[in-house]
């Protein structure tokens, strides 16, 4: 089968495309043949070695696919690597059918980027009706759901951040009420002021640094912070627990694979309301892309540089046979 492999760690040029034997599926594995491949900002991570949980050389990258099992249309969840690829191994409880009216494209968006706005806006904030959340990369394949998601659950006010016009149309085209540039000179200000005078309720923060320290500092009492993410590759201020019992705020980190820790089937219980709000038109997954999987790489770039809206994806279906 054709894949992208990396031999070593570092940017996008390190993403080659390879030859290798097809996967073997093992006990609570089982195998897909992919038609498309989910890319995510933490791939990146991956490919430089930077991420949550240290990669292991060689590997092919990729959490997320799309494909068939037995004639089935499925998304799933790979072991945390394999899926820049023709075949992969889905963990055999992460496995979801897809339902008629959604595309491979809208699936993909859903089973990670999907659920961690679904997880961080109902376990993590417990969001309340009426209250407010900011939704920095608003653009972005989290963003851009996140920002559907809590109109959908009832939040009063949506204040969106993007890096530029376009994406801040997007976001406001999404549902947002306001969208704002995260670079202004005072974020906090900002952020408070795009809220009609009042500190904000939630913030749901992926980009690290100053972004993360005005945002903080923008949360009214019992005001929730959810840090899933640092694209800019910059840490935030140390949080002190002073500072935050003076403020009656809360900082919470999320990473999706500790849903699989809790009891019941939360990741089930979210895609199908996921999938439901989806196919009933409530929630657009926008199409940030979809690359030739030899092409991955130019996905990566894309990525790195945040030129890119939405879901991308690496179409990995084998050519046909002559």
């Amino acid at each position: 089968m054709r894949a992208i492999q990396i031999t070593e760690f570092g940017g996008p040029e390190v993403l080659t495309l390879t030859e290798l034997p097809d996967p073997v599926a093992e006990p609570g594995l089982v195998l897909v043949d992919v038609t498309r491949a989910g890319v995510n900002y933490a791939d990146t991570h991956q490919a430089d070695n930077s991420y949550l949980s240290a990669a292991e050389l060689p590997l092919v990258p990729g959490g997320e696919i799309a494909g068939t099992v037995d004639g089935r249309r499925v998304v799933a969840l790979t072991a945390g690597s394999g899926g820049y690829a023709e075949k992969a191994l889905a963990l055999a409880g992460a496995i979801y059918d897809i339902p008629d009216g959604v595309d491979d494209t809208t699936a993909l968006g859903l089973i990670v980027q999907g659920a961690t706005a679904w997880v961080m806006l109902r376990k993590s904030v417990h969001l309340e009706p009426g209250e407010s959340v900011v939704v920095h990369a608003a653009a972005g394949g989290v963003g851009t759901l996140a920002v559907q998601l809590a109109k959908a659950l009832g939040a009063g006010r949506v204040i969106a951040t993007a890096s530029t016009e376009e994406k801040r149309e997007l976001a406001l085209s999404l549902g947002a009420d306001v969208a704002l540039d995260p670079a202004v000179p005072e974020l906090r200000k900002a952020l408070i002021e795009a809220n009609e005078g009042r500190r904000v309720d939630v913030v749901l923060e992926m980009t690290g640094g100053t972004v993360t320290d005005q945002s903080l500092a923008a949360l009214a009492p019992f005001g929730r912070l959810a840090f899933y993410g640092m694209a800019s590759r910059e840490q935030p201020s140390p949080i002190s627990a002073p500072s935050l019992l003076r403020h009656s705020t809360a900082v919470i980190g999320m990473w999706l694979p500790h849903v699989f820790t809790l009891p019941g089937d939360v990741m089930r219980d979210a895609m199908t309301e996921l999938f439901d709000l989806a196919a009933s038109g409530r929630l657009k997954v926008i199409d940030g892309g979809a690359y030739p999987l030899a092409e991955a790489r130019a996905a990566h770039e894309a990525l790195r540089s945040r030129q890119t809206t939405g879901k991308l994806c690496l179409i990995a279906a084998a050519p046909p046979r002559r």
